[in-house]
This record gives structure tokens, C-alpha cells and sequence, in this order.
């Protein structure tokens, strides 16, 4: 079971690592544009529009298929972990 475990999380943690580094990348970005005044040469707008993926037509279902993978990956990856595996009692002998 930990071997297929093992290849679900590999393959949503694929798919779901460039949309999520997008995501807090820009949300670091756009703090730092809006509350510290840095200039990159781009604007709060335009990082908003990347960070929501509103520039990719996705607004309506971007977060939640970020939300979906991270779920994905925090299931395959506690049920690797064995922290919620049966509890076994020492044999007396």
C-alpha cells in the first residue's frame, strides 16, 4: 500500500509543484510591491493577475486545483508517514 502511496504523491507532486510555487512566489512578491514599496518592474496588478491565475483564464479554478494537489499531497504523504498506522502491542512472551 506504501509503494502505491509512493507513486501518487511522486505524480501529484509533479503536476502540482510549478502551480503552487507560482502561487507563493507571487504572493510573496505582491507583499512586497504593496507593504515595502519594492520595485521589480512589474506591477501589483499584473502579479495579482499571475498569483490568482486570472492571467491564464483559470480565476474560477485555479486555487482550488492548488487546494486539490496540496490535499492530495498531505493524504499520500501522512499515509506514508505511518503516524496514523495500527497501534501494536508488544507480544508477551
Amino acid at each position: 500500500m506504501k509503494r502505491a502511496f509512493r507513486k501518487y504523491h511522486r505524480v501529484i507532486a509533479i503536476i502540482v509543484s510549478l502551480p503552487v510555487a507560482i502561487t507563493v512566489l507571487t504572493g510573496i512578491i505582491v507583499t512586497m510591491v504593496g507593504e515595502w514599496g519594492v520595485n521589480i518592474g512589474l506591477t501589483r496588478h499584473v502579479l495579482l493577475s499571475i498569483h490568482t491565475g486570472e492571467i491564464f483564464h483559470l480565476e474560477g479554478i485555479y486555487p482550488i486545483l492548488n487546494g486539490l494537489g496540496l490535499i492530495g499531497l498531505l493524504v499520500t504523504g501522512l499515509s506514508m508517514s505511518g503516524l496514523f498506522g495500527k497501534a501494536t502491542r508488544p507480544q508477551i512472551k
